[in-house]
C-alpha cells in the first residue's frame, strides 16, 4: 500500500539554527535577527521582494510558531505574504513544520485509506456544515475519517466543527492525543483539536483578529493532514488558483493521494445546487497525474438547494433527524457528500453505490450506532 507520508523535509535534515548559542538572551537576538532578515525577503514590494526557499520558509514557521519572532515581526510577516501571495515552495516549507511541531496520528489498520477533511478552520457562516455527519456515516461505512480544526476564528467567526460534534453529544475537546488516537483506531473517526493537540499553532490565532485578515496559515489548515499513513487528503478551496497551489504543493512534498475540491465556503461539502468541481489527483514515480471530475447532481437525483446556515439548536435538530433515519436537506447533501468520498476512498466501486450505502447507514441505523460506540468509548476514557 502507497504511503501518504511527505518527504523528508530539508528542515528535518538541516541543523536546527536556533541551537548552540551561548545564553536565552543571545539565542533570542539571534532568532529575532534571523527573522529579520527572512521579513526582508518577502517583504520588500513588488518589485524587490523574493519567495523564500523551502527550508527558509521552514524556518520562519518554526520561529513564528514557537513565538522566538517577536510579535511585530509575526504580524509584518502575516501581512506581507498575505499580499505576495505565498509560492507552493513556501507553503511546502511551512507544512514541513507543521508536521516537524504538530501532532501526529499513526497509521491504523484499515483497507481503505484514511479520509482527511481538511476544512477552513474558521468555520461557516451562509452554508449548512455536513462534513461532520459526512464522516460518522464513513466512519459507520469502515471507512476512516480525520478532521482537524479548532474554536470559533477571527474574522469570519464561523460555526466549526467541534461545536456541531458538541451538541451532538461527542466532546472531543478534552480528549488527549493518545485517546483521540484510540478512537481513530477502534471507531474510525477522530477529530483533532487544535488549541489541545497543537498550541503552538492556536498562539497564532489571536493575530488574524489583529490583523484583520486570513494569514497564510489559514491555507496552511486546508492541506494539512496530522495522519501519518496511508490517506486521502481533501482540500478544499474557493477561489481556483488555490488548487493549482495545492497541486504543486503536494507534487513537491510527495503527497501520494488526494482530492481537490471547489467546496462550500471553501470547505470539503459538494454543493447540490451547482455542479461539482473536483480533481482526482495521484503522484506517481514523482509526476503528478489528475483527473477533473464534474459531478452534476441533477445527474443522480440529488439537485437541491444547499441548506442555509442555521443556528446550532436547529441545525442539530436536522442532524437528529437524518441521523433518525427521516429524510431531510442535511440528510440529501450528506448522501451525496458520503457517497462521494466513499467511492475515492474505495470503499464501493461506483458513486451510485456510495450513495446507495451513505443512504443506508443512515436509514438502518448504522450512524446512530456508531455514534453511540464513540460515546461510550469517550464516557470509558473519563471513568479511568
Amino acid at each position: 500500500m502507497v504511503s501518504n507520508q511527505p518527504t523528508i523535509s530539508p528542515l528535518a535534515q538541516s541543523t536546527s539554527a536556533l541551537s548552540g548559542l551561548p545564553s536565552e538572551a543571545s539565542a533570542r537576538q539571534s532568532s529575532v535577527q534571523q527573522f529579520r532578515d527572512l521579513l526582508k525577503k518577502v517583504g520588500s514590494g513588488t518589485h524587490t521582494s523574493k519567495a523564500l526557499s523551502r527550508q527558509e520558509a521552514a524556518i520562519a514557521t518554526q520561529l513564528m510558531l514557537t513565538e522566538a519572532a517577536t510579535p511585530a515581526q509575526i504580524g509584518a510577516f502575516m501581512i506581507a505574504h498575505r499580499i505576495r501571495r505565498p509560492t507552493p515552495t513556501e507553503l511546502a516549507g511551512m507544512l514541513d513544520t507543521y508536521d516537524l511541531l504538530g501532532p501526529a496520528l499513526t497509521p491504523i489498520n484499515s483497507p481503505y485509506p484514511v479520509t482527511v477533511f481538511c476544512n477552513p478552520y474558521d468555520g461557516r457562516s451562509r452554508t449548512a456544515p455536513i462534513n461532520p455527519l459526512t464522516a460518522l456515516i464513513m466512519a459507520s461505512a469502515d471507512t476512516p475519517a480525520i478532521i482537524p480544526g479548532g474554536d470559533r476564528m477571527p474574522t469570519k467567526m464561523g460555526l466549526p466543527t467541534i461545536e456541531v460534534f458538541q451538541a451532538l453529544g461527542l466532546d472531543w475537546r478534552g480528549l488527549s492525543l493518545s485517546q483521540v488516537q484510540s478512537l481513530l483506531a477502534s471507531t474510525g473517526l477522530a477529530i483533532l483539536y487544535q488549541p489541545k493537540h497543537f498550541p503552538q499553532a492556536e498562539a497564532m490565532v489571536p493575530y488574524r483578529e489583529q490583523i484583520g485578515k486570513r494569514p497564510t496559515f489559514a491555507t496552511v489548515e486546508i492541506m494539512w493532514s496530522p495522519y501519518r499513513g496511508h490517506s486521502n487528503v481533501v482540500s478544499g478551496y474557493v477561489h481556483p488558483p488555490t488548487e493549482g497551489r495545492t497541486q504543486e504543493t503536494f507534487t513537491q512534498r510527495g503527497t501520494s493521494f488526494f482530492t481537490t475540491v471547489k467546496g462550500l465556503e471553501g470547505s470539503c461539502d459538494i454543493s447540490r445546487d451547482r455542479t461539482g468541481i473536483i480533481c482526482l489527483n495521484q503522484l506517481k514515480n514523482g509526476t503528478l497525474e489528475t483527473e477533473r471530475l464534474l459531478l452534476h447532481p441533477r445527474d443522480y437525483g440529488f439537485d437541491g438547494t444547499d441548506p442555509a446556515f442555521l443556528a446550532l439548536p436547529a441545525l442539530i435538530e436536522c442532524y437528529q433527524g437524518a441521523i433518525a433515519g427521516h429524510s431531510n436537506e442535511i440528510s440529501r447533501s450528506a448522501v451525496w457528500n458520503s457517497g462521494f468520498y466513499l467511492w475515492r476512498a474505495g470503499r464501493v466501486n461506483s458513486l451510485e453505490a456510495g450513495f446507495e450505502l451513505g443512504q443506508d447507514c443512515l436509514e438502518s441505523g448504522r450512524v446512530a450506532s456508531k455514534m453511540a460506540e464513540i460515546k461510550a468509548a469517550m464516557e470509558a476514557f473519563s471513568s479511568t
